[in-house]
């Protein structure tokens, strides 16, 4: 099959749902690039699942630019998207044009950036040198300290006005797509009537134009933290956990390696080493 374009997945407003996975390496993107997965995110959340960070802000530029380019690797068909770390932003985004053009070399399609207070310019930066952004609203996990935690945003009137707005913004800006985090699904369903690009929802209910998870929860890889939005659709702990107290059964009790697993030696070859 063809690779996914940016165009592929702006086309598919109100015609077919966008399916989205987060990522982080080269073993699962192989796997999801091979299920006809529509975008892999090589999400910040990388800070949380893969690195254990506490907030998704503390990844670095280099931990997320090292991922991506695993990503990429194994990605043939799917868009690849990256998330830009708060990193990039600080010192009002003077490093975002810059660090946007690093996450292209390194193989992402587009990268991803998070609504924050004077984020316009950069977003306006980055898509005149011709990098795609998709834009992510509510609750965002990079200024989640300054939303009151990581809560439901958009539930107040003047709240969702306000996320409506941020909305129209990223599409007058050039956005691609936008993710919609954490919001009322009444409010995400205005908002995707209200813009002509692709909502892309996470815990924004059913009425977005596509839907996105955290691969590790998904999987159920991940048991810190398991949010109201996310569905387990195979829990793998449980079954990784019996696997690898097989492997330690089978070793304590000499059951492993057999000869199966194992090389053998020319006999001959055997003769010729001198014991003691």
């Amino acid at each position: 099959m063809s690779k996914i374009s940016v165009k592929d997945i702006s086309k598919r407003k109100k015609r077919k749902k966008i399916t989205m996975l987060t990522c982080y390496d080269y073993a699962f993107a192989h796997i999801l690039d091979s299920t006809g997965i529509d975008i892999i995110l090589v999400g910040d959340s990388l800070a949380n699942v893969v690195l254990g960070l506490d907030e998704t802000r503390n990844v670095s530029l280099k931990e997320m630019l090292n991922h991506t380019q695993a990503v990429a690797r194994a990605t043939k068909r799917a868009l690849v998207v990256a998330d830009m770390p708060a990193v990039s932003f600080r010192k009002r985004g003077a490093r975002g044009l810059a660090d946007g053009k690093k996450f292209i070399k390194a193989g992402a399609a587009a990268v991803k950036v998070e609504w924050f207070k004077g984020c316009e310019p950069v977003i306006k930066r980055l898509i005149k040198s011709k990098i795609p952004v998709m834009g992510h609203i509510g609750l965002t996990p990079q200024t989640a300290h300054l939303l009151g935690g990581y809560k439901v945003q958009g539930k107040s009137k003047e709240s969702a006005l306000k996320l409506i707005k941020q909305a129209k913004i990223l599409e007058d800006l050039g956005c691609f797509s936008v993710v919609l985090e954490c919001i009322p699904y009444q409010l995400s369903c205005i908002i995707t009537k209200e813009v002509r690009i692709p909502t892309i929802g996470i815990g924004a209910g059913k009425y977005c134009d596509g839907q996105v998870l955290v691969l590790y929860d998904l999987l159920g890889l991940y048991e810190r933290i398991r949010p109201k939005f996310v569905k387990v659709y195979k829990d793998l702990s449980s079954e990784i956990k019996k696997s690898i107290n097989g492997f330690v059964k089978e070793v304590q009790e000499s059951r492993f390696p057999t000869k199966n697993q194992s090389f053998s030696m020319n006999k001959d070859q055997l003769r010729q080493i001198p014991l003691k």
